[in-house]
């Protein structure tokens, strides 16, 4: 009863004033999150329950959305597709970008060159790379097809094989990893000298200092690119769809293709909502399994 009777201390004037205020300054970002963030996703979650096209009032049909997509070859094949992408994308990003931080935090020459000509990709509009890689990987005029070409060797059809289509894309991934480089060399820099002094003095080559001292000393931020790469490789939609379109034969359509596709060109916005949202659950899920997971390989210095 004590509890329940408790009142909230009253304001005084003062404080009344700078509440006032402080939410004053704070309404335009408070307008634009419940305007463009609440809103959207409560409407996504009702029309998810829906039969919407933009051009007739959304009807309910309560979980009809989500039970079609269970009988839905192109569901499984779009899963299959961002299972594959999301498996080998992630961690190869990760990878790539720890061994370009390692490189580059070694004494190279020209080192603070080759660090910006490294991030360069990852600060390039998405539009401005695929179109770059469009016109190399051409296959009637491209830079790579025509130097082999030249040497009288057959042509690579990097963007119209659907074998060979995917590849492609992640090694175009690979070489956008600028951003979570720079965070690894970062974190490179912030590992103590006299650890690997010691290790040194101990005997250790460069393997046992690498596997020991650096591995572990970087194990948080692996985990956060982790974490970022899978987000970013379940959401992976740009450069598939700029320069394949999901193609070729259904090869990149991937989880966001598939929801744009069904959006905006075939105007199923009900489909689309519970597209959406089962994206979000799923990287909700992959999620808390990697961070239930970074227990046994995560260290901490606090520890």
């Amino acid at each position: 009863m004590a509890v329940a009777s408790r009142k909230w201390p009253r304001l005084s004037r003062m404080q009344r004033h700078d509440l006032f205020y402080g939410v004053l300054f704070a309404s335009p970002w408070l307008i634009g999150f419940v305007l463009w963030t609440v809103y959207p996703i409560i409407s996504s979650l009702y029309y998810s329950f829906t039969r919407y096209d933009l051009l007739q009032p959304p009807q309910f049909i309560g979980l009809t959305n989500y039970i079609n997509l269970t009988t839905d070859d192109d569901f499984f094949l779009v899963i299959q597709n961002t299972l594959w992408w999301v498996i080998l994308s992630s961690p190869i990003g990760v990878a790539s970008a720890f061994l370009m931080a390692v490189l580059l935090n070694s004494r190279i020459v020209a080192r603070s060159a080759f660090r910006a000509i490294f991030f360069f990709p990852s600060i390039v509009p998405i539009i401005v790379v695929s179109s770059v890689w469009a016109f190399v990987l051409n296959i009637q005029y491209g830079a790579i097809n025509a130097t082999l070409r030249a040497f009288e060797l057959p042509t690579i059809p990097f963007l119209s094989n659907p074998t060979v289509v995917k590849p492609t894309l992640l090694l175009i991934h690979m070489w956008m990893q600028g951003g979570a480089m720079v965070i690894f060399l970062a974190t490179l820099q912030d590992v103590p000298r006299e650890l690997y002094e010691a290790a040194t003095m101990d005997g250790a080559g460069s393997w046992s200092r690498f596997w020991s001292i650096t591995l572990p000393m970087c194990s948080p931020v692996i985990l956060f690119n982790m974490v970022m790469a899978f987000i970013g490789g379940f959401q992976n939609f740009a450069l598939p769809w700029l320069l394949t379109q999901g193609g070729p034969n259904r090869a990149t359509e991937f989880f966001a293709v598939f929801l744009y596709r069904n959006a905006f060109q075939y105007l199923r916005m009900g489909k689309a909502s519970a597209l959406a949202w089962i994206l979000f659950i799923v990287i909700v899920i992959f999620t808390v399994m990697l961070f239930r997971s970074s227990a046994r390989w995560v260290y901490y210095r606090s520890e």
